[in-house]
């Protein structure tokens, strides 16, 4: 349809349609296009349904075909319904978690990734994902951490790039590609005491160049809708917060699409205390450019009235209409409702080899090795007896709780895949311990949290038995699924008592031990370090995280992942983040000499594993860095290198970070700030030359006048494996 045409069918609309069309319904109001109880609860009438212009989770193309069909029979201008729903790691095919991604360091795989999630639900019906989530997180404590990919600015943006460009391609209309909707908008990931929904308080310089620039990379790479964020954000609460979405949003970031509520955030503006009222609120969130009211009744039994009042100015409910039926013109369904909605495609797509074979590649290079005393790769030898104990070794709950869509019987757990590889050697398999002791409290959000029943000291026997027997232990332990996502805050970071103590028991009788340890969020794991040999962080690794693990845990497959956010020492420490400021008084590491520097008494101030950290099964060495030139001024490049070498005895592939630090400014200024990486694969010996080009433009920031610029004076140039290196050489910018 052309934009003219898009505006006279605006000018056609009724004020009750062009309401309609700002309002999205859950699945559950739905009942064969008939009234359920709680839309009737909420006051949504018959009439109300067949004008909602969307609707959220409902999934399947029989089902969506003949829902469009029937509200487009009913609706005065016959416009179809957008459907939305969380595709986060993939539909049914599913990936490892987004943390997991981000230690990748590979927005290729991450944007295939998203791709492959675009075919299979737009063969089942969606049109828009809510994903992908950019929200910086530098607090473990925070359940959201696993749909983000990691704590630095840089990385973040081009992995939310990436998923942007996965989803939707060249063409919203072209075929498996559907809308992605960036949230959360903003600060999200930054709540105090790491508590869902709970309030931010960010300054406006720590905003502009920690937290928007990832928001900013999705924008940049077209993302069709973007979604506001729970939270309080200088006291206002974003979704009324007219600054935040009209001046920065909107005005400042370029962005021209659909601007939508999250879950019933519009009408939560009563609670916050901003609203007297649904009334209220749905005029404060239309103000602030709020398009689509999602799970409320505040806009569609509101909006109206306020309207005819003179309250609210009929020209908002026009622009943001506007926006809504753009964004369905561009998703092609004026000409198509039904899009790429095919039972067909779904029974070819879903869960096709072709898929699962780039879930389970995604999901070798998101593992993280921590820590390898000789135990790993584990040998393919006849005469070894491994023992592979915990209550994760048969568990297929191993997709994270965002994967609302996925079969978890579809899930290849550890134990199938290894009895699949029909490897050499004996192999025996305890449980253990279940996931969650009798103590243990968990909440469900997705799925219902059932907790395993079993006789915990005979379990517990037969695992030490096992392990007496064996030549080497693997012990897969990790959190409950749902101890991660939303609402999922957690103070303890630590594994549960009961998986403690089967690590703890199984260590007095084996020493040789490889845990692998699944989770959705960085973990205090120095407990398990300390009795194990070798740690392997698989996260909630997806549909073939067995698979994947097998390969790698015998070396077909070589590890490569780099920790996208660090791993605390404890939770006491958090948030924590690599690129934190100086203080006045640094701590230098020595306690005697040290007293008033800025630390703890009883811990370290450095996490346990850092940003960027992650070993191979080889070794690598890096040379000096080496500048080109050691001025630097605007429309010059300068060139900064490091040989590096395959020093060990396999193939492996190593990530090379640059890292800059801007050594005096008008204001302080990060220790180091993440600004380019390369991935290298070498051979034993073999050496190669990584070389990063360094620009005036990288080493802008907001200064005293918050003004974006440069500052003329030094700079150092950190080239290494991780966070922490000191491998560096130092250049002058000049004005």
């Amino acid at each position: 349809m052309r934009p003219e045409e898009l505006k006279q069918l605006l000018a056609d609309m009724s004020l009750e349609e062009k309401i309609g069309q700002l309002v999205q319904l859950p699945s559950y109001f739905q009942n064969g296009g008939h009234i359920t109880g709680p839309a009737s609860d909420m006051g949504i009438t018959q009439e109300d349904l067949q004008l909602a212009g969307s609707y959220l989770s409902i999934i399947g193309a029989e089902k969506i075909k003949a829902l469009q069909d029937e509200y487009m029979a009913h609706h005065p201008h016959h416009i179809p319904l957008v459907f939305m729903a969380d595709i986060i790691n993939g539909y049914r095919t599913v990936f490892p978690v987004p943390l997991a991604q981000g230690c990748t360091f590979r927005p290729d795989m991450v944007e295939a990734g998203a791709a492959t999630a675009a075919k299979e639900a737009a063969a089942a019906g969606i049109h828009v994902t809510f994903s992908p989530m950019a929200d910086l997180v530098r607090d473990a404590r925070w359940g959201r951490v696993m749909e983000s990919t990691g704590e630095d600015p840089y990385l973040n943006g081009l992995m939310a790039a990436a998923m942007v460009k996965g989803y939707q391609g060249e063409r919203l209309t072209d075929k498996g590609r559907m809308a992605s909707c960036l949230k959360h908008f903003a600060g999200y990931g930054a709540p105090e005491a790491g508590r869902d929904y709970n309030n931010v308080e960010l300054s406006p310089r720590t905003l502009k160049e920690d937290y928007l620039p990832a928001y900013q990379a999705a924008i940049d790479a077209g993302t069709a809708l973007v979604m506001t964020s729970f939270n309080t954000l200088d006291r206002i609460p974003s979704t009324a917060n007219r600054w935040l979405m009209r001046d920065v949003l909107r005005k400042d970031m370029g962005f021209d699409g659909v601007l939508i509520s999250d879950w019933a955030a519009v009408g939560e503006l009563v609670p916050h205390g901003v609203a007297e009222d649904f009334a209220d609120a749905a005029r404060l969130a239309i103000e602030a450019g709020v398009d689509m009211d999602m799970v409320s009744p505040s806009y569609i039994k509101n909006l109206k009235t306020l309207v005819e009042k003179g309250k609210v100015p009929e020209f908002l409910i026009d622009e943001s209409c506007l926006r809504v039926l753009e964004l369905k013109n561009k998703l092609g369904l004026f000409e198509n409702p039904y899009k790429d909605l095919s039972a067909d495609d779904e029974a070819a797509l879903l869960l096709c080899e072709e898929h699962k074979k780039a879930a389970q590649a995604c999901a070798e290079l998101s593992f993280v090795l921590l820590k390898n005393e000789g135990m790993l790769p584990l040998e393919k030898n006849a005469a070894k007896k491994t023992a592979f104990i915990g209550p994760f070794v048969d568990n297929k709950f191993l997709c994270g709780s965002w994967a609302i869509f996925c079969d978890d019987q579809d899930t290849t757990p550890l134990k199938a895949a290894l009895m699949d590889a029909a490897l050499p050697g004996t192999t025996v398999f305890a449980k253990g311990c279940p996931v969650l002791g009798p103590e243990d409290i968990v909440h469900g959000f997705q799925k219902p949290v059932e907790k395993e029943e079993m006789d915990l000291e005979q379990a517990l026997q037969e695992a030490i038995e096992a392990a007496k027997a064996a030549d080497q232990v693997v012990l897969a332990l990790g959190e409950h699924r749902e101890f991660s996502g939303e609402a999922a805050s957690r103070a303890t970071l630590t594994l549960p008592a009961c998986q403690q103590r089967l690590l703890d028991e199984v260590a007095k009788v084996n020493e040789n031990i490889t845990v692998i340890l699944f989770c959705g969020r960085p973990m205090d794991v120095r407990a398990i370090q300390n009795k194990a040999k070798a740690l392997l962080v698989a996260w909630f690794p997806g549909t073939e995280g067995g698979p994947a693990l097998v390969r790698t845990l015998y070396g077909d497959s070589t590890p490569s992942g780099k920790l996208s956010m660090s791993f605390p020492y404890c939770a006491a420490q958090l948030p924590i983040h690599y690129n934190h400021l100086s203080t006045g008084r640094p701590f230098n590491g020595n306690f005697a000499e040290a007293r008033f520097g800025s630390k703890y008494q009883d811990i370290p101030n450095q996490p346990l594993y850092p940003f960027g950290f992650g070993l191979t099964y080889t070794e690598f060495s890096l040379s000096s860095v080496r500048l080109d030139r050691d001025t630097l001024q605007p429309g010059e490049t300068l060139t900064a290198s490091v040989t590096l070498q395959n020093t060990g005895s396999r193939p492996g592939t190593e990530t090379v970070q640059l890292y800059i630090r801007d050594v005096k400014g008008s204001v302080a200024r990060p220790v180091r700030e993440l600004k380019g990486f390369r991935q290298v694969t070498l051979q034993p010996g073999k050496t190669a030359t990584v070389s990063f080009t360094i620009t005036e433009e990288m080493l802008r920031f907001y200064d005293i006048h918050m003004d974006y610029v440069s500052e003329p004076g030094l700079f150092e140039v950190f080239i290494g494996t991780d966070s922490r290196t000191e491998n560096k050489a130092s250049f002058t910018l000049k004005k």
